[in-house]
């Protein structure tokens, strides 16, 4: 070492020396690793009890991989003649996935959901861990713990307790770019009438205990949880209802509906959260003001100084409780003219929210009245990772990739891979509860 700092002072040599030394320090920590396992699994073997109708039949060999390299166990082996399936109970047991050890499995799990890519996951791990996986290891790794993550998302709430003011629950959808064979016979946006995304529902709950000198809500810190699903709206708004219920719902003192004024979305905030303050997104709000601009202007420059006072305008009619306001002025200017029908329509969504746009109100409650924290995280949760250039999913693959985002972002990690592993061992009881 002292011969190496004499004659080789350059950042080139000093920094090719920690990866030798890692590689060093790995091979003694794989034997280690190795000895504990085997050990671990012979401790097991000798004590378990096999399934009705299999017989041991022998010893079998499995390649195992961890974070330091690569070794081999000798595990018991069953087999079923009648079914013509066989299983080694060490493997469920230990919490072995594919020949990954429980915490490679978990690094893979999390580094495949949180790169940009597979293929990014796969030189992240290698560089920084010195842990060699494929991006096809990786995606399979994903795509077989992925239906776990998917059910823990889903899974019936314990109702939690919550000593929050508020209690806030968003929502919004977003396209995820899709295979052909998914969107088949689909409605979309483009040109040709087809579908090229399906899409993707994002929830989040977070809570609020104060307000700042100004009388500002201000959101309670690491409070986010989030939920996915690709499924319906119908689906989604009860597995949503179910993570309100566990950060809370029953026991707070008022529940705040973020959303924007789309009829699902409003039908399932009646439907799931009944007893909540429902308020249409602030921001949605002026999009469609905007909207209603063009329709009575025709297309202009959005950062053009009339269009801007036009909306500035408004946005003071609707924080100041005065949306009739602009949904009189509107039709007044478009009386009488052509305009008048596409004007109409887009006020539409004026009319079909008013209860819900009460923004002066709103606000002297201490109330948020924008959906930023859902809109942040379909593009972090969702945008970040499943709209790169040119991905195209299919359903599963996504439903998979984002629930593991969503677990991530949760903070829950811990609980999760507690629960996942608990089922492995659970696959060795030869004889199930009755539910």
């Amino acid at each position: 070492m002292a011969r190496f700092a004499a004659s080789a002072p350059s950042g080139e040599l000093l920094q090719k020396l920690e990866p030798l030394v890692r590689t060093a320090v790995f091979k003694p920590a794989n034997a280690v690793v190795g000895l504990l396992l085997q050990q671990a699994v012979d401790t097991f073997d000798a004590s378990y009890q096999p399934k009705p109708g299999y017989q041991y039949k022998a010893r079998a060999v499995l390649q195992v991989q961890c974070l330091f390299g690569f070794h081999e166990i000798d595990r018991d082996y069953y087999y079923n003649p009648k079914r013509r399936e066989g299983y080694c109970p060490a493997d469920s047991a230990l919490g072995l996935e594919n020949g990954s050890t429980p915490w490679l499995t978990r690094v893979t799990c999390r580094e495949g959901a949180s790169a940009r890519c597979f293929r990014e996951a796969s030189n992240n791990l290698a560089e920084t861990g010195g842990v060699k996986v494929s991006a096809r290891q990786i995606q399979r790794m994903v795509q077989r713990i992925g239906s776990s993550a998917q059910a823990w998302q889903k899974r019936e709430a314990v109702p939690g307790q919550s000593e929050a003011a508020v209690l806030y629950v968003s929502a919004d959808g977003t396209g995820v770019p899709a295979l052909p064979s998914e969107t088949k016979d689909r409605h979309g946006k483009a040109e040709d009438g087809k579908a090229t995304t399906r899409q993707a529902y994002l929830g989040c709950v977070f809570t609020q205990h104060e307000r700042d000198e100004k009388g500002r809500p201000v959101r309670d810190p690491n409070s986010t949880t989030y939920v996915s699903s690709m499924e319906s709206i119908h689906e989604f708004g009860p597995q949503l209802r179910q993570e309100a219920l566990r950060r809370g719902l029953a026991t707070v003192p008022q529940t705040v509906l973020l959303i924007d004024g789309a009829w699902g979305l409003e039908k399932m905030g009646l439907s799931c959260f009944a007893k909540s303050i429902q308020i249409v997104d602030f921001f949605h709000a002026m999009e469609h003001a905007g909207e209603v601009l063009v329709a009575l202007h025709g297309p202009q420059p959005t950062d053009s100084p009339e269009h801007k006072k036009r909306l500035r305008s408004w946005a003071k009619e609707l924080l100041k409780d005065r949306v009739e306001n602009l949904v009189a002025s509107a039709r007044a200017r478009a009386a009488g003219t052509a305009a008048a029908p596409a004007v109409e329509k887009a006020l539409g969504y004026f009319q079909n929210n008013i209860d819900r746009m009460q923004y002066k109100t709103f606000r002297d409650q201490g109330f948020f009245i924008g959906s930023g924290v859902v809109e942040a995280g379909c593009k972090s949760v969702i945008g970040g990772r499943c709209k790169q250039s040119g991905m195209r999913w299919t359903v599963r693959g996504a439903e998979n990739i984002l629930a593991f985002r969503c677990i991530q972002s949760s903070r829950r990690l811990d609980e999760f891979w507690k629960h996942h592993l608990n089922l492995r061992a659970a696959e060795n009881d030869p004889l199930h509860l009755a539910a």
